[in-house]
């Protein structure tokens, strides 16, 4: 895999009532982990958002795989993914793994503006997926069959990174690692985070507390005044205020400054796709009926 590289300088992003973040600076290597530090409401999920070109900042400038935003938008997201960001594309509770996945990967065509994939190289991609994110389906309590509300926390996380691998992105996005997570389970995380950027992934992660041996870019609640339009008090974005990924050109690509009114931020593995294979060929397309 080859890592996209960022570059951003006096990025900033305002809202009707003010500062989300402001005077961004980062300049991160292709595959490079760079932890995104700083408290609930700093701006953290919506710089996150904003770097994989789903939320438009209006300060400063910043380019991906040489890409600018927010001019390039519908390209970076071509080459970007979002593992884990809560309340913006959690997976269904009820849905098995095995549905997740095939949902995803059924998906990835339609979004990316590509050819649907032969069964086998759907199927190997998935599989070289599930073996950088650490998740083995045997080892769920019901296999591939497990549905997500059955599933630890850490095992979520991993099926959350693993669902933004099926689109062999450049760079990934992952909000808020520490979450509900213990002091060891956060060291497991951080380091799986680790082994994805290893493979040449660009890896930004968020989080309240970096570990010591990563890149930091370090994000102070006095630079966040109020909340970004559509999102809440803690800065956490409504998905109805980004963009939705796809093969279309933005606006700003098509000749308009006309802003988006799309209602899904992300690629999210809760969207459906159709196709005349029935739910039961869900297990048959991990490679483990």
């Amino acid at each position: 895999m080859r890592g996209a590289a960022v570059t951003a300088e006096g990025l900033g992003m305002d809202g009707p009532r003010g500062t989300v973040f402001r005077d961004v600076e980062l300049c991160a290597e292709a595959g490079e982990l760079v932890a995104v530090q700083g408290p609930s409401g700093s701006g953290r999920t919506c710089l996150l958002l904003a770097l994989t070109g789903r939320m438009r900042t209006t300060a400063g400038r910043v380019e991906v795989d040489g890409l600018p935003l927010p001019k390039r938008m519908a390209a970076v997201r071509e080459i970007t993914a979002l593992g884990p960001v809560p309340d913006v594309n959690d997976p269904e509770p009820a849905l098995t793994v095995a549905e997740h996945l095939r949902e995803r990967s059924l998906l990835r065509p339609y979004f990316r503006g590509w050819r649907r994939e032969r069964t086998a190289a759907r199927r190997e991609r998935l599989d070289h997926a599930l073996e950088l994110a650490g998740l083995s389906l045997e080892e769920l309590p019901k296999g591939p069959r497990t549905t997500v509300r059955q599933l630890e926390r850490t095992q979520e996380l991993r099926l959350g990174v693993a669902l933004a691998l099926l689109d062999e992105p450049r760079l990934i996005a992952v909000d808020d690692v520490g979450l509900k997570l213990s002091d060891a389970e956060r060291l497991e995380m951080w380091g799986l985070l680790r082994a994805v950027a290893a493979a040449g992934v660009t890896v930004l992660a968020s989080c309240t507390q970096a570990p010591e041996d990563a890149a930091v870019l370090r994000i102070d609640a006095a630079q966040a005044h109020d909340p970004a339009p559509g999102t809440g008090g803690d800065g956490v974005p409504d998905p109805s205020a980004t963009e939705r990924p796809g093969p279309a050109a933005d606006a700003d690509e098509a000749g308009t400054t006309e802003e988006p009114t799309a209602q899904h931020a992300t690629d999210s593995p809760q969207q459906t796709a159709t196709s005349k294979e029935g739910p039961g060929d869900a297990f048959a397309e991990t490679g483990r009926a």
